[in-house]
């Protein structure tokens, strides 16, 4: 009789900057039920990988619990997978930052379980061949990538069992493809369903049913804890695949060592097809899921679907410009440390570095974490602090003027000691970066709002909560969930004009008609002073400078007497709607948060506070202006739902321009 070599893999990971809570709930909900579940089963083996950074979170806090997954380890019933230590999109850093990725987690693994990896996960399973001579030179032998990614080679589905072998250059590469049809039915299907389809394979004279995901999917996921544990999907599962005769448990490494390969294949850049569909604009996105439906519809998708192809993971980055301003930002880093002389780098310059490479905050889709803001600003928090600290070996000489996201457009860079302020001279002369080097934070790490494919499935949902699409038995995935967390009304997802930066302007003339600035021509700098002009709206100078750290910014005004002048800021605040976050008048009272509205008629000077941050910004004007406030929210969707999701606080400065405010002078300065 035939048997099956079933090739279980699971992966754990946590971004860096996640809440405490969340870490906790994830582990008593997931991973100690998991590996305990696990442990009494020893001869049910499989494998696992578990991010760096998460790693050392869990043997910090839950010694316990990693001792067991070592004891698994040692008995031969655990292989543990490598990976980026602290869970990069390997394709999306340079060579050398990959290879002392690959060697940090390697070395850790050895450390402290005894067995250095021969598989890595790939993070997202994002597949370019650009990466395989960095995990050949770390002694990584085979890697698991989905079996779309083989459809789109133009395998057939049928010859998708074992593994193949890949190049690069001459450095070989072991591919597993990793089953769709167990990713979707693992822990979702009834616990004998889904032994039953392992069976079958067996029956159709498959060598190896390939399964590698998240392990959150096993008590993280909406309604996934009470059905895997309480309701003993996994132990069923456990137990009936350990009383199959078709069916062996088998780590990759056994397998690997035991079979040969199948041949060579090459595969194209892509990652998993959810993947492939999120990182289309919303446009495109409909386009791609018409013809989804479409050749559904025809009867034809099952065979069609490798050649129906989305985007790229790196679409990410040019759909979202603040992800791609993260991103070139890093490189930049990445480039000076490596310049920088051996003697004079530190460990802890590369660590900055590398969690700075951390892939959460650099997408969305149903799980990235672009969306939240406490993901972007551990991003920033290394960019900065690095950025200080090869500030301190090799100072740069300020204005710096340089295009450093590659879209066109020159950024200037400003800065001293305490802060820095980056000026992007696109018609705006707004603010898109300002790091307070005191605080360790860019206060300008804000997200515009787009359109988003997902707009339309919210309006779809029926009921106050959305509703969930899962037909028969078992439960839904969170690919088919649509539930609202809160309510969401037209308005939330109405697209900005504008970028959300610091120092944007408008002026409304006598007629009421506003008008955005956006022509403002940059003409010098002098002294570290930058300098504009406008002449659409009249006639507007305003310049820039940084004074022993406060960013002061000079408007004046000719042609516009009896017109309404205004700037807006958009301001990071890490506690967003929480009660951490609160403005503070001249007087010292507190009129509301930052998650509320705040109407001031007549003032000169405002502070954002925040106690999360241990400081924050105060706003000062040479003038009496009007001070409004509100909260800037945009909607993401993650596997919990959808969701409104503060990004910043938004102050708008306004006056009327007549006699006595025809030269106003604004000063921001950090409050520590």
């Amino acid at each position: 009789m035939s048997s099956i070599a079933l090739l279980l893999g699971v992966h754990a990971h946590q971004p860096i900057g996640n809440f405490s809570a969340v870490l906790e709930e994830a582990h008593l909900r997931c991973y100690q039920p998991f590996l305990h579940m696990m442990a009494r089963y020893p001869r049910f083996r499989f494998s696992v990988h578990f991010s760096g950074w998460l790693l050392d979170e869990l043997q910090r806090l839950y010694p316990h619990d990693m001792a067991l997954l070592g004891e698994m380890v040692a008995r031969g019933q655990v292989e543990l997978f490598g990976a980026g230590d602290y869970e990069p999109v390997l394709a999306a850093i340079p060579h050398r930052d990959r290879i002392a990725q690959l060697d940090a987690l390697s070395a850790r693994l050895e450390r402290s379980f005894g067995q250095r990896p021969q598989g890595a996960w790939l993070t997202e399973r994002v597949w370019e061949s650009s990466i395989v001579p960095a995990l050949a030179a770390t002694d990584i032998r085979y890697v698991a990538v989905d079996d779309y990614h083989f459809l789109a080679a133009g395998k057939l589905e049928s010859e998708l069992d074992g593994y193949y072998s890949t190049e690069e250059g001459g450095e070989r590469l072991d591919l597993f493809p990793i089953s769709e049809a167990l990713r979707y039915r693992f822990p979702f299907s009834p616990a004998p369903e889904a032994v039953a389809y392992l069976e079958s394979l067996a029956d159709a004279g498959r060598s190896a049913a390939t399964y590698f995901d998240d392990i959150e999917k096993f008590g993280i996921w909406p309604e996934t804890y009470e059905w895997v544990y309480n309701k003993g999907w996994l132990q069923q599962f456990i137990e009936r695949v350990l009383a199959s005769d078709k069916i062996v448990t088998q780590t990759y490494r056994e397998f690997h060592a035991a079979r040969a390969t199948h041949g060579v294949v090459y595969l194209p850049t892509t990652s998993y097809i959810e993947m492939n569909e999120w990182t289309l604009g919303a446009g495109s996105a409909e386009r791609y899921m018409e013809l989804v439906r479409d050749e559904t519809a025809r009867g034809r998708y099952a065979t069609s679907k490798a050649f129906v192809r989305g985007g790229i993971w790196r679409n990410f980055l040019s759909r979202y410009p603040e992800s791609n301003w993260m991103h070139k930002r890093m490189l930049g880093l990445s480039a000076r440390l490596d310049a920088l002389p051996l003697r004079e780098r530190s460990a802890a310059m590369a660590d900055a570095l590398y969690r700075a490479q951390a892939n959460d905050a650099y997408w969305h889709g149903l799980f990235g974490g672009l969306y939240l803001p406490h993901l972007r600003r551990a991003v920033w928090q290394n960019i900065v602090q690095l950025e200080r600290a090869l500030d301190a070996h090799e100072p740069r000489q300020f204005p710096l003027r340089a295009d450093i996201d590659c879209d066109g457009i020159d950024e200037m860079f400003i800065g001293d000691a305490t802060l820095q302020a980056v000026v992007r001279l696109d018609g705006l002369a707004s603010v898109c970066e300002l790091d307070s080097y005191r605080l360790t934070h860019n206060f300008g790490d804000t997200l515009r709002r787009i359109a988003e494919p997902y707009y339309a499935q919210i309006f779809a949902a029926t009921g106050d909560h959305g509703h969930d699409m899962n037909a028969g038995e078992g439960i839904a995935s969170a690919h088919d969930r649509v539930a609202l967390k809160q309510p969401i009304t037209p308005q939330d997802v109405v697209a900005d004009a504008q970028p959300r930066a610091m120092f944007v302007d408008v002026v409304r003339s006598a007629d009421g008609t506003s008008q955005c600035v956006d022509d403002y021509a940059f003409q010098s700098h002098s002294d570290g002073t930058l300098h504009w002009r406008s002449a659409r709206a009249g006639g507007i100078d305003k310049s820039m400078r940084l004074d022993t750290g406060t960013l002061e910014v000079t408007y004046r005004f000719s042609g516009l007497a009896g017109a309404q002048f205004a700037t807006t800021l958009n301001v990071a605040m890490p506690s967003c709607d929480g009660f951490g976050g609160r403005y503070i008048l001249a007087d010292g009272s507190i009129p509301c948060g930052f998650g509320q509205v705040l109407e001031v008629e007549a003032a000169r000077a405002i502070t954002l506070d925040d106690r999360e941050l241990g400081g924050g910004l105060r706003l000062e004007s040479s003038h009496a202006v009007r001070f409004d406030a509100s909260p800037h929210h945009a909607v993401s969707r993650s596997e919990g739902g959808f969701e409104r999701i503060m990004q910043a606080a938004c102050v708008r400065m306004s006056w009327t321009l007549d006699a006595g405010h025809d030269h106003v002078v604004i000063r921001l300065s950090v409050v520590a």
